[in-house]
């Protein structure tokens, strides 16, 4: 790996190969990438927002307005801009596979904060209750810095995500009230939890840092936790929504969202080898922060240290890499092999879905602050 972080950025780029070939990413296809609609790709959602306009939150004013009014302070408001510890990059010397790895990176993670931004921008559009749309506007405001400074990030290796091609033509996935709730709470607490661990790992090793994008997470992160609280206190108004039979929905999300961070890691191993990360490791470290800030709301935490859970988590990342070269052989052969290892995915995902969740007590106090 040949990057350069001593010097100032000055200058452009070409657009950058992602295959170590003569075929160049542009932005044409950064776009495509952001518009594909896969299980381990980042989608759009929309919902019942006049369900979601009608949420009181008279019961839980002692910790709603103290959340609202640290959101309102924006205390990140001057921190995504580029400035003098903004390193060059020498995209052109860095090593093909970490390219196209570290490109699909910041593509998914551009196109995820983008879907937050879209979802909770139109609440507000298209709500009226003064409290829930305040929250959204100040969450959409967070999401649109996030997803432009990563696209100013790509803009420099010359290609850039077109946002707004994504919000007119990209699929919308519907889901009800409380699995939005249910997924994004998780999508934000994980982020966090991803985030902050490699900003502490890159603290602690700075020759591994070979991007100056990493030197932002910190309080970039502190945002993500802050949405986090903000739907933790969303499902806190009915408690309906972490009892009974709704368990087993938190359970199916949880064992979810940590599967596909655990497959769509490992098609990176390049990307994090650059880091210095074992992945493995840092898949448990994520999970392990993630559980204990979901105690928070949820009533169940996954027992990521059962005999079943990593067997589990690498036969699914198997059967996902198998499914992907049956689909790029195509044919009948291709065909067939994606029933099989779609049916090994399924089975891998019952198994791990099966193991046992731990129960606990949750406090009456539900407001955390980052700790990590």
């Amino acid at each position: 790996m040949n990057v350069q972080n001593t010097q100032k950025l000055n200058g452009k780029h070409s657009p950058v190969s992602l295959h170590g070939t003569d075929e160049a990413m542009t932005s044409e296809k950064a776009t495509d990438v952001a518009m594909q609609d896969t299980l381990l790709t980042p989608r759009f959602y929309t919902t019942d927002f006049d369900e979601m306009d009608r949420i009181s939150v008279e019961h839980i004013r002692d910790e709603w307005d103290p959340l609202i009014a640290q959101m309102e302070s924006d205390p990140n408001k001057g921190h995504f801009k580029k400035n003098e510890d903004w390193d060059h990059v020498d995209w052109d010397g860095m090593e093909p596979e970490l390219k196209k790895e570290f490109i699909d990176f910041l593509i998914s993670s551009c196109t995820a904060e983008f879907s937050g931004c879209v979802l909770y921008k139109e609440m507000k559009r298209r709500g009226s209750n003064p409290e829930i749309t305040k929250l959204f506007q100040l969450m959409a405001r967070d999401e649109a810095r996030h997803a432009g400074f990563i696209n100013d990030a790509l803009r420099e290796a010359g290609i850039a995500v077109n946002l707004g091609f994504l919000t007119q033509q990209k699929k919308y996935t519907y889901f009800r009230p409380k699995f939005i709730y249910y997924a994004t709470y998780l999508s934000e607490k994980i982020g966090y939890a991803r985030y902050i661990t490699i900003f502490r790992h890159l603290q602690e090793n700075p020759d591994k840092r070979f991007h100056p994008i990493f030197k932002w997470f910190e309080e970039w992160c502190n945002d993500e936790f802050s949405h986090g609280e903000a739907f933790a206190l969303l499902m806190k108004t009915d408690p309906k929504l972490t009892s009974g039979r709704n368990v087993l929905w938190i359970k199916f999300f949880l064992t979810a969202v940590y599967s596909t961070m655990y497959v769509r890691d490992h098609q990176r191993p390049a990307f994090h080898e650059a880091l210095g990360v074992d992945v493995d490791w840092y898949g448990q470290e994520v999970f392990r922060k993630t559980s204990k800030l979901s105690e928070q709301i949820f009533p169940i935490t996954l027992d990521i240290d059962h005999p079943r859970w990593m067997p589990g988590l690498k036969r699914l990342q198997k059967a996902s890499v198998a499914m992907d070269q049956a689909k790029r052989r195509g044919g009948i052969s291709g065909t067939f092999g994606q029933l099989v290892n779609g049916a090994k995915a399924g089975f891998a995902f019952i198994s791990l879905y099966t193991i046992p969740a731990k129960k606990h007590e949750m406090a009456p106090t539900t407001r955390l602050q980052p700790c990590y």
